[in-house]
């Protein structure tokens, strides 16, 4: 099994509870406990000079909140909503602060438990995703359900977002 499932989402537990999800055909899970809620897809706003990843806010209970594509980390095509295309709402910490964020998707899924003895960390070898952004891939009923490092994903996001308005103003 690998470190970097021991190290995430599993410390001190066998099992992990998920959301699970489907981007352009292929399944992904995030921990339930960071799903604050699953919700149609929202009129949005295109926020000018935002990156693609988060190019967008819509309107979250009365609040302003980013909404992020995981498509463009994952480097995949953007596909047109469907009737089944959801918005998950997500608790993350971001420069220290638990921030809410909404992730397109284009199904969700179901609410299942994963097992730490499932999951495997993603092969150095033959991925077309990178492997920091993937936390592990966990096999079950013959198909791989991949558990993206969100933290990593959105650090990285977020850092090069920095980076190019620091470089821009100097």
């Amino acid at each position: 099994m690998s470190e970097t499932a021991e190290t995430t989402g599993w410390t001190g537990a066998e099992q992990m509870e998920v959301l699970t999800f489907e981007l352009n055909g292929e399944l992904f899970a995030l921990e339930a406990v960071a799903v604050q809620e699953i919700m149609d897809l929202a009129p949005e706003t295109v926020v000018p000079g935002a990156g693609a990843f988060a190019g967008a806010v819509i309107n979250f209970r009365g609040k302003v909140i980013p909404l992020s594509d995981l498509r463009v980390a994952f480097a995949m095509e953007r596909g047109e909503p469907t009737i089944d295309s959801r918005i998950v709402v997500i608790e993350i910490d971001l420069d220290g602060e638990p921030t809410l964020v909404g992730l397109r998707t284009d199904k969700v899924h179901e609410v299942t438990t994963l097992a730490r003895a499932d999951a495997e960390a993603p092969p150095s070898v033959g991925m077309r995703w990178r492997p920091e952004f993937i936390q592990c891939l966990v096999k079950r009923d013959g198909e791989f359900i991949v558990v993206p490092a969100l933290q990593t994903l959105f650090n990285q996001q977020h850092d090069a977002r920095q980076s190019t308005a620091s470089a821009t103003r100097h």
